[in-house]
């Protein structure tokens, strides 16, 4: 059977990039090795965390899944950094295991356009480096117009335990042993890349009053602007804080030589997570520390399993009963299942365009952590532009390209595609230079346009939109239009909160603005009827609209740049005074735009400079 788009892989990329492809009208196959390991979350139970809750309201807004089944799937919510300003503000939720992976199931098996087939691909059907379709084990061809490689950590894929290899997936599944390298005569660059999972301890054998109690918000939080809560306050389940000890590191320190990174295996090649080390890796990296914090999360209602967070190694078994009875809480413990590292193949993600479609072959489109990322949530974003921008390819529409002032996820895939990776790539929110823009509570407004005009927000989802979009600037004029006045029971009121006194009248707007007032004292002198989101903000918007119009100006700079575009197959050997190692580079990723080429490692001011007399004397942008 011939299909419109094949996807490859069914984790959390692969999802998205299905679910997109199919909503928009393109007949796809699902191709997975475990149908039960679908949307599975081999690693922690958690949708969420400090850059990546932004990105699932994100990928709601643009109309992908993941947000809607977080909340459906939720254990325990909160916003993390509440205290600090609304830049750094995330959603973390612990998921259930069993629930999440299962109501996606349910979604893709009741998507129209979308076949499922449990299959290994292990090679692709080209023709004229164009893609005709893929080659599964058995050497059955199945053709389609485009194919979308979300292959996760299955690409040669090794286990490591002290000084063992075995060639084995998350949860001992098979490997994808050839598709690499015949990726890699095809001439894509592939890498080595490492990553852990911690132990699975049973929740019975833990003593929880020796550790922190660390319960969800006590306010209602939803990842989805379209969904209500689902979840009651008072059933969230909690977690638990414990810290490593002194005796924990004894043992770490006195066994290094036992773990596979520290000379358990001579011949790793793959580079760990910088941002997500392991236990040996933290005691290694910060001696000057004492100790270092680890988290008890539940992963089911329905399985006693408690996630030690933190706490991932590739030490034996042995050594692993030692350390992890070291620590308070869990001197009896029983360990479920034991922490591994896992060493896979992934692909050199400057070979792709912006659009995630490769460089190489054409039509061919990769997602997920096979471009270098860690994390579900890096992950499902990048599924969901690949099975966009496949679609829109598809339709010779125009591709769908996320600014890095317009989204979280314009900020990843441009870091992917313009400086490439060493290590795991990890979201933060250091990485984005306009993070005030970038915010959890204004990504509908951001990015909700996008997703209608796309096609993934129907009619119903986009008014609903339309309608927060009015009451905001309602209540923007209401706070503009009514004032109040330095009489005595305002000034009584403002001295209680405490707040300085009025000498003349102020706009209910201007006085927002001071640090200390919030929208509920706004309410005690002026009567408000508007949803908590638009109160929120419209809030935001008040107290920090001078840095967000400086940011803009900022951003506007950079969109002046990205939008001088660059021919894609341009001579940069005609430049003579360009410096060699920027024109190496410049060869290499081969940037679309001169913003995009100010961002390559390698390429400074002067170099970009040379650029822009060359372009602009040639005519090619004025």
């Amino acid at each position: 059977m011939k299909y419109d788009i094949i996807v490859v892989g069914g984790g959390h990329a692969g999802c998205e990039a299905c679910l997109a492809t199919s909503r928009l009208g393109n007949k796809t196959l699902l191709l997975t090795g475990n149908i039960k390991n679908i949307a599975d979350m081999p690693c922690n139970p958690s949708i969420g965390g400090s850059a990546k809750g932004i990105v699932v309201r994100e990928i709601d807004a643009l109309g992908g899944e993941m947000g809607i089944n977080a909340d459906k799937s939720l254990l325990q919510i909160k916003m993390l950094n509440s205290a600090k300003g609304p830049a750094v503000q995330s959603l973390r939720a612990q998921a259930d295991k069993i629930v999440y992976p299962e109501n996606m199931r349910k979604t893709l098996y009741k998507q129209e356009n979308l076949d499922i087939k449990e299959a290994l691909v292990e090679n692709l059907w080209i023709e004229n480096n164009k893609i005709k379709g893929v080659i599964l084990e058995n050497e059955e061809k199945i053709e389609a117009k485009s194919v979308i490689l979300t292959t996760g950590t299955y690409l040669k894929a090794d286990i490591l335990i002290g000084d063992t290899r075995t060639r084995k997936g998350p949860h001992g599944e098979r490997p994808s042993n050839y598709l690499s390298e015949n990726l890699e005569k095809l001439g894509f660059k592939i890498i080595r890349l490492k990553t852990g999972t911690p132990q699975r301890i049973d929740k019975s054998t833990i003593d929880f009053e020796k550790a922190q109690l660390e319960p969800g918000d006590l306010k209602y939080h939803t990842f989805s602007f379209d969904t209500p809560p689902l979840y009651k306050i008072e059933d969230q389940v909690p977690c638990h804080l414990i810290y490593t000890t002194e005796e924990t590191h004894k043992i770490i320190l006195e066994n290094l030589h036992k773990s596979s990174m520290y000379g358990g295996l001579d011949d790793i090649q793959g580079v760990g997570p910088r941002y997500c080390p392991s236990i040996e890796d933290k005691v290694v990296r910060f001696k000057d520390k004492e100790r270092h914090q680890l988290f008890l999360e539940p992963e089911s209602i329905y399985y006693d399993d408690i996630y030690l967070q933190g706490f991932s190694t590739s030490m034996p078994y042995d050594v692993q009963e030692k350390m992890v009875h070291s620590l308070k809480g869990l001197e009896n413990a029983k360990i479920l299942k034991y922490a591994y590292a896992i060493e896979y193949d992934a692909v050199d993600p400057t070979q792709l365009k912006q659009t995630l479609e490769t460089k190489i072959v054409e039509n061919l489109y990769t997602a997920g952590q096979i471009n270098g990322t860690s994390g579900y949530e890096e992950a499902a974003c990048q599924g969901l532009l690949a099975g966009i921008n496949a679609s829109l390819k598809l339709q010779n529409k125009e591709p769908f390209i996320l600014k890095r002032n317009e989204a979280y996820i314009g900020v990843l895939i441009d870091d992917l595609v313009t400086k490439g990776i060493k290590d795991p790539y990890r979201l933060l929110t250091s990485r984005a230079e306009y993070r005030l823009l970038l915010r959890s509570d204004n990504a509908d407004f951001r990015l909700r346009e996008y997703g209608y005009q796309v096609g993934l927000i129907d009619e119903g989802r986009y008014q609903k939109f339309i309608q927060k979009k009015e009451q905001m600037n309602k209540l923007l004029e209401e706070l503009k239009e009514n004032k109040i006045t330095p009489i005595k029971e305002v000034n009584e009121y403002l001295k209680n909160i405490p707040s300085t006194p009025l000498k003349d009248g102020i706009s209910l707007y201007d006085l927002l603005k001071r640090t200390e007032i919030t929208i509920e004292h706004i309410k005690h002198f002026f009567p408000l009827n508007y949803s908590e989101d638009v109160f929120q903000q419209v809030e935001i918007y008040i107290k920090y609209e001078g840095y967000i119009k400086k940011t803009m100006k900022e951003a506007s700079k950079l969109n002046d740049l990205d939008n001088k575009k660059i021919p894609e197959n341009f001579d940069y050997d005609k430049i003579h005074n360009l410096a060699s190692e920027a024109k190496q580079k410049l060869k290499e990723i081969r940037p679309t735009s001169v913003g995009q080429a100010l961002r390559i490692s390698g390429v400074n001011p002067a170099d970009i400079s040379v650029l822009m007399v060359y372009l602009k004397k040639e005519h090619i942008h004025e």
